[in-house]
């Protein structure tokens, strides 16, 4: 799963699927909570952890000092004796961040994915992939010596964090998304980050950037028509066949940012309390009318949509599909990022709007 296909869905199954996607591989013989502790007394050197998300060559990558107290997106106290350095991430939106801040994280998850999906920035070689969002390996993990994991969570009691706090290293545990606030929820994440690892400086200056892009951006639509038509984002997979469309609807960060900048997300179905997706078959997609239809330009290599719907009778009715008003985004581009992504949002938005 690269684009929470599965930890994502509607109805009564939602919160059994995302508690799926917070389980862990028990490591069999991983490192114990006394060879790694919050000091990183069992860590390597400090300086082998390089600082290389954009924009950090010239950064003065600053970081505080002194102990950490904090509290996560789950209410739960999180203490560190300084500033972690040695970061573990288990998704692919903090794993972003961490790199912004410009701190390489000593292990990931699913670094083929990341590479994949988020351009955002470039994980550099060192970190060691612990195999999948979903599944992590253990063993792999706490090998690293990491003074702080990172992690997104679905609810406060989600398994992974008592099965990673287990091992005696401090869990950061982080809420992905909220539709009452998409945009405010993801500046929170990404300055909670800032402050477990002492790059508070950084964050500003990256929040900034970002506010300035939002600003540009709506300058440059300005009253344009194309700016106040309806549209939808949406991405999907096929299954047995049978194609399953996810729009982006009210909540949704991708919706959000269309609407920053004049336009009117048309999808008015269901959607999720978390991330604002709804979930529709392509006779669905029929009820956005003639609204401007947006889509990830990222090639899934499991499942080729835009291909089978360019098959459907239903689909190539569709006002936007006649009138050659479908849009795809640049290849690479995380609906689910941190500011950086999510200027990446607004450059696409902008060059399909004023192209």
């Amino acid at each position: 799963m690269r684009n929470r296909r599965t930890a994502i869905t509607l109805g009564s199954a939602l919160l059994a699927l995302l508690a799926a996607c917070g389980t862990t591989q028990p490591a069999s013989s991983g490192t114990s909570a006394a060879e790694v502790t919050s000091n990183g007394s069992a860590s390597p050197a400090a300086d082998e952890v390089a600082a290389g998300g954009t924009g950090c060559a010239d950064d003065a990558t600053t970081t505080a000092t002194g102990p950490v107290s904090l509290t996560d997106g789950f209410g739960r106290t999180v203490e560190l004796t300084k500033p972690a350095e040695r970061v573990a991430v288990l998704e692919w939106q903090q794993t972003e961040e961490v790199l912004t801040l410009c701190v390489d994280p000593v292990a990931v998850a699913d670094a083929e994915g990341f590479a994949r999906w988020d351009t955002a920035e470039t994980l550099p070689a060192g970190a060691t992939d612990v195999g999948t969002r979903g599944e992590p390996n253990l063993d792999a993990l706490f090998a690293t010596n990491p003074e702080l994991v990172i992690i997104e969570a679905y609810t406060p009691d989600d398994e992974i964090i008592g099965q990673l706090a287990a091992y005696g290293v401090p869990v950061l545990a982080t809420k992905g998304a909220d539709a009452a606030d998409p945009i405010g929820q993801m500046k929170d994440t990404f300055t909670l980050i800032a402050e477990a690892t002492g790059r508070q400086e950084r964050a500003q200056v990256v929040l900034d950037e970002f506010t300035a892009s939002l600003a540009s951006a709506k300058a440059a639509v300005g009253d344009s028509t194309s700016a106040t038509e309806k549209f939808v984002y949406f991405d999907g997979w096929v299954q047995g066949g049978n194609v399953s469309i996810r729009p982006f609807g009210q909540g949704s960060m991708m919706g959000e940012l269309g609407e920053e900048l004049g336009m009117t997300n048309a999808w008015t179905g269901e959607v999720d309390p978390a991330y604002g997706l709804g979930q529709t078959d392509i006779e669905g997609m029929t009820a956005v009318g003639d609204a401007t239809l947006f889509y990830t330009g990222t090639e899934d290599p499991d499942s080729d949509v835009m291909a089978e719907l360019a098959k459907n009778e239903i689909w190539k009715a569709l006002p936007a599909v006649v009138e050659g008003n479908t849009h795809a985004f640049p290849s690479g581009i995380w609906t689910f990022g941190g500011p950086r992504s999510a200027q990446q949002v607004l450059d696409a938005y902008v060059a399909q709007l004023t192209g």
